[in-house]
């Protein structure tokens, strides 16, 4: 990724040239601007020893997920997308595939239910039955913790956008892209799917990123496992 300095009235900010982002969304890269989290070495051992607990407890699920996937709806067991982590830097995001092939290119006839720059719908057509009991109990997310190993994500962090997202960014939204994209965070332990207001979320993320410590980071653990084990909030 290139990188190019620009002058605003009031600071300088530096774009992230990728091809996602060249529409000239800013974004401040400079030292004081990094969070503490991104560059906590405990941190970093946290994601990597959960990361292989994930991969593990993965490799379990997966058979049996193939099995009633392609059962059920055959095609690819596995989902990609392009998503926006750190610093609006793009990576591939991996999950158990909870919707009908090629799902992507029916999104213009599902209605958008959120407000602001996401995407929700409490009965999208596109997910296949097995795949909403996959999201019901969060299995489908389970292979992100390749994404953790790899670095690209953590264990706690935000949510990770989509490009169509974030070429929307009003300035302020990047804020939230200042840590590294979690499996859970704030969002998915205070409602979840039911949090269909964007700035709502970006709060949510921000506050995180006030609160963030190791101590805190455990709890938010803990309490996501209580979330999926009773079910909340997640269609």
């Amino acid at each position: 990724m290139t990188l190019s300095t620009i002058t605003t009235k009031t600071k300088n900010y530096t774009v992230a040239n990728s091809g996602v982002l060249n529409h000239l969304n800013v974004v401040d890269l400079s030292p004081q601007s990094h969070h503490p989290s991104t560059t906590s070495a405990t941190k970093r051992f946290i994601d990597i020893l959960g990361a292989i607990v994930g991969l593990i407890i993965t490799s379990l699920v997966a058979f049996p997920v193939t099995i009633a996937t392609l059962a059920s709806d055959p095609g690819p067991i596995l989902y990609s997308q392009i998503r926006c982590g750190l610093n609006g830097r793009t990576f591939r995001i991996w999950k158990f595939r909870s919707m009908v092939v090629d799902a992507d290119k029916l999104k213009s006839i599902v209605k958008n239910q959120a407000k602001g720059h996401i995407f929700k719908s409490t009965d999208d057509p596109r997910i296949t039955p097995l795949g909403k009991f996959l999201r019901r109990t969060s299995l489908d997310e389970l292979p992100q913790f390749w994404n953790v190993l790899m670095g690209d994500m953590s264990i706690v962090g935000t949510r990770p956008p989509t490009p169509d997202e974030v070429v929307k960014y009003a300035p302020h939204h990047w804020e939230r892209l200042r840590v590294k994209p979690g499996i859970t965070g704030e969002w998915q332990t205070h409602g979840r799917s039911n949090i269909n207001d964007f700035e709502t979320i970006v709060h949510m993320d921000i506050n995180y990123q006030r609160k963030w410590s190791i101590t805190y980071d455990l709890m938010l653990i803990f309490k996501t496992i209580w979330v999926v084990l009773h079910r909340k909030g997640a269609y």
